[in-house]
């Protein structure tokens, strides 16, 4: 078993968290919850998504979040898009470091669902996204992999229709003379489980060894934190997680679900392997005790209430010198 020595972990939370949430939380909330996860180290934080206010109300304040939030150094600061409309009022705020990408589903249903278009629509935008990329001096950084385990409305998805759709991304970057280094394999409904993620990584390195593989899971059915095992077994260093379990998607066809994998539990589980992730945990439990406190129900996060193994060795060890 060959365990990474590092990770970089983008926590998504104040984004695909705050999206699924049906009651209102302010600009002030959403803002300091950023700066407390700045302040617990994040390499990189998904701060809010530039989409239309009517179909995810939360994200509405979008452009207010970005000019509000602390800029810490060491951490880069991110937003989704999902269009050259989108990309453009990311652009616009100038606070953001923007990474350019080819998305696609693995799944026809998930793209009209999530996206209201087909794939071979999908396909067709991002030509014309890496033109918009170019024409603002940003790079194609990765292909992104929608739905890339399973399909609540399809159901299983074979490994080889989604080589297929990854062959086909990269076929598109490289007719614009793109050659993104990065492959971003998104759980979208969690139907990941160990098994399906050692096989699904075994196809991908044989076919394209070289890319770095990235990992947004969700945790809809208590399997995220064993298929990220399974992704650091096989070296897999970047990974999407949520503070305290936020989120899930609005679009997946269930309701009450778990959402993404939990950053704070993530983070234990690397430091317990002796993976460093540069994260201050204990500032990340405060971070997720707040997060759940302005959500207004409780998460799923079980750091948030059994804490670290490491508070309660230093509690022991004070106690045993009494």
């Amino acid at each position: 078993m060959m365990l990474p020595s590092s990770v970089t972990i983008c926590e998504v939370g104040p984004r695909e968290g705050m999206q699924i949430e049906k009651g209102p939380i302010s600009t002030a909330s959403k803002v300091r919850l950023i700066d407390m996860l700045s302040d617990a180290r994040l390499p990189k934080i998904d701060v809010t998504s530039f989409v239309n206010a009517a179909w995810v109300p939360q994200m509405a304040d979008a452009e207010e979040v970005v000019r509000q939030i602390r800029i810490a150094p060491g951490t880069d600061y991110t937003g989704l898009y999902l269009n050259s409309k989108g990309l453009l009022r990311a652009l616009a705020t100038g606070r953001l470091r923007l990474e350019g990408w080819v998305l696609v589903s693995a799944s026809e249903i998930f793209a009209r669902k999530n996206n209201n278009s087909t794939p071979e629509e999908l396909y067709q935008a991002a030509s014309r996204q890496i033109d918009l990329y170019r024409a603002h001096g940003m790079g194609v950084d990765q292909v992104v992999v929608m739905a890339a385990f399973g399909c609540n409305y399809g159901g299983d998805i074979a490994p080889d229709k989604v080589l297929k759709v990854i062959e086909r991304a990269f076929q598109v970057a490289s007719e614009h003379g793109a050659n993104p280094p990065d492959l971003t394999l998104a759980d979208s409904m969690g139907w990941c489980t160990p098994h399906a993620m050692q096989r699904l990584l075994g196809d991908i390195r044989a076919r394209w060894p070289e890319k770095n593989i990235r990992l947004h899971l969700h945790d809809t059915r208590g399997l995220a934190l064993a298929s990220a095992w399974v992704g650091l077994q096989n070296g897999v260093r970047h990974y999407e997680t949520s503070v305290g379990g936020l989120g899930g998607c609005p679009f997946g066809n269930f309701s009450g679900a778990s959402g993404n994998m939990v950053t704070e539990d993530f983070v234990h589980m690397c430091h317990e392997a002796g993976i460093e992730t540069g994260v201050d945990l204990n500032a990340l439990i405060e971070a997720s005790r707040y997060a759940e406190e302005i959500v207004g129900h409780p998460l799923p996060g079980k750091l948030l209430r059994g804490n670290s193994l490491h508070t309660y060795r230093k509690a022991a060890a004070v106690e045993t010198h009494v």
